[in-house]
């Protein structure tokens, strides 16, 4: 696997971003995603119970595991918006795939940003007819720019890989700075590739990057109403459809670059100073070491002591303890690098097993209440 230096948008992909006047300040604010055939489509969306309009809209799309264009806006959620909010997002999705002369069905439909507010829908109707006339192969930088909120910087990932003898792309953005917690966070990710794979193998392998990557991630513990994760697959690499040792190849790299985008997620939350990665090892399986690590993750107490570098490891055993998990304070060990350095390594071994899980999270600082407080 190369891991590319510069955005580059696999074969057959086009997209671009602009600003159609949602938000206030002139910054891009809607963006498409095409491929030139109908690709394998694949998605995770958020296990919240109140779910956005185009969250229902593009689960519904998404039925036949198939797609060929992801519209996108951001400074509106299109969240509790009723019977208007659904009419609306269907009504994206109309527009874009009349302009691009495609099934309506085949368009993914994606929002973030404030919720409650109704969507300028003829801003967004306007926009897409410009949008649909512009995109073009180098447009992935500005649809990075065009779905961000309080992020401070575009987040991408590209990569290539030989697969029988043919050179595959995935390249991935995503956004997020806040309200970010597992199943999902308040983000948006979305994934091209030129490979060609089955639907059934791209679910699976889809759930188990997710789990390792966006599902793995806390900032706040607030869980969103928008988030999801695309992945589309056009095959106009042209590769024999990927299974075996070609399979778990391909997988290693989706998962690099979910986790990768999770990262970035994560190091860009909202008045950060800390990047932390906490892992519990020694558990008895996988899944009670994983809701340990985020009840440390999610532990407001340490992360403001992270903020503040002061090494109160105390504050960890009482996360752990507050799980109800039965563990033992005499085999527990806690080893912590430095809390001077950006990057924070949290080791806890239970010391009763062999399974492990790791977590991303950040600390929390007064700039983090700052911007949700003034956030409308």
């Amino acid at each position: 696997m190369k891991i590319l230096n510069k955005e580059v948008l696999p074969k057959g992909f086009k997209a671009e971003g602009i600003s159609c006047g949602i938000k206030k300040s002139g910054k891009k604010d809607l963006a498409l995603i095409f491929s030139d055939s109908v690709a394998v489509a694949a998605g995770v969306f958020t296990a919240n119970k109140i779910k956005a309009a185009p969250v229902i809209v593009s689960s519904q799309h998404l039925k036949n595991s198939r797609a060929q264009a992801i519209i996108v806006n951001s400074g509106n959620a299109n969240c509790m918006t009723k019977a208007k909010g659904m009419a609306d997002a269907k009504a994206m999705a109309t527009n874009v795939a009349k302009a691009l002369k495609i099934k309506t069905n085949d368009v993914l439909v994606a929002s973030t940003g404030i919720i409650g507010k109704p969507l300028p829908i003829d801003k967004i109707r306007n926009g897409i007819s410009s949008l649909t006339k512009k995109i073009n192969k180098n447009g992935l930088n500005n649809v990075a720019a065009a779905i961000m909120t309080t992020d401070t910087a575009p987040k991408k990932v590209c990569v290539k890989l030989a697969l029988n003898g043919k050179t595959v792309t995935i390249a991935g953005i995503a956004k997020g700075a806040g309200m970010i917690a597992p199943n999902m966070a308040t983000m948006l990710s979305f994934i091209m590739t030129d490979a060609a794979i089955s639907s059934q193998a791209l679910k699976k392998i889809l759930k188990e990057a997710v789990d390792k990557s966006f599902n793995s991630i806390t900032i706040d513990g607030c869980m969103s109403t928008n988030d999801m994760v695309l992945v589309l697959a056009n095959g106009k690499t042209k590769n024999k459809k990927i299974e075996g040792a070609n399979l778990d190849k391909f997988c290693q790299a989706l998962s690099y670059v979910c986790l990768e985008l999770a990262k970035k997620i994560v190091k860009d939350a909202e008045g950060a100073t800390k990047f932390i990665q906490i892992k519990v090892e020694g558990a008895k399986n996988h899944k009670i070491a994983k809701r340990l690590a985020f009840a440390v993750a999610n532990s407001n107490l340490l992360k403001t002591a992270i903020f503040g570098e002061n090494r109160n490891l105390g504050r960890i055993f009482a996360a752990l303890g507050q799980t109800g998990i039965n563990i033992s304070e005499d085999k527990i060990k806690v080893n912590c690098t430095s809390l001077k350095n950006k990057d924070i390594k949290i080791d806890i071994n239970l010391g009763v097993g062999k399974s492990f899980a790791t977590v991303y999270t950040s600390d929390l600082s007064e700039e983090y209440v700052r911007i949700n407080a003034a956030y409308n």
